[in-house]
């Protein structure tokens, strides 16, 4: 009891750590593999696009977009989607508005909503840039791997999302 009749707040004990699994030999050339090469992946594909006047950032807007009914998404969603904080999504879209390929819109449902909408420019922008697009995803990945590898990497990566969204 404290001084003024009241009981103080107990402090939990700290929660010992678990021991430190370090990893094995072949895990670690996984993971090192895995790290070595997504930036250099990521680089290849950006660099591969550039010619088109889009980043990835910008293609995937574009394909969200496109997938959406009446190509149109809630700002809201759309961030989600791309996993961009609400100040991120617009500074990824203020170039695409600029360009005139996105509108934000005041939603037709409830005007307090923006929506994204691809525009007809837009579209024809992503039809310019996906063959370019294909062309670097067949040359980086598709095209080094068989179909038991396309099938594993398929797995593995739909494994891994799963237990990040989870």
């Amino acid at each position: 009891m404290t001084a003024a009749g009241m009981h103080s707040p107990t402090v939990a004990d700290p929660i010992e750590p678990s021991p430190t699994r370090w990893l094995d030999d072949r895990e670690m050339s996984a993971w090192l593999t895995y790290i070595e090469t997504q930036g250099d992946l990521m680089s290849a594909l950006e660099r591969d696009l550039a010619a088109t006047g889009l980043t990835l950032g910008d293609y995937q807007v574009f394909v969200y977009l496109t997938r959406a009914e009446d190509e149109s998404m809630r700002m809201g969603d759309l961030a989600d989607q791309l996993q961009l904080s609400p100040s991120g999504l617009t500074r990824r879209l203020d170039g695409l508005v600029d360009a005139g390929w996105v509108e934000r819109r005041s939603s037709d449902e409830d005007r307090r909503v923006m929506n994204a909408v691809l525009t007809d420019a837009g579209r024809r922008q992503l039809e310019l840039a996906a063959p370019a697009h294909v062309e670097s995803v067949r040359k980086w990945i598709i095209d080094l791997l068989d179909g038991d590898e396309l099938d594993a990497m398929a797995r593995i990566f739909g494994k891994i999302r799963a237990a990040l969204d989870s």
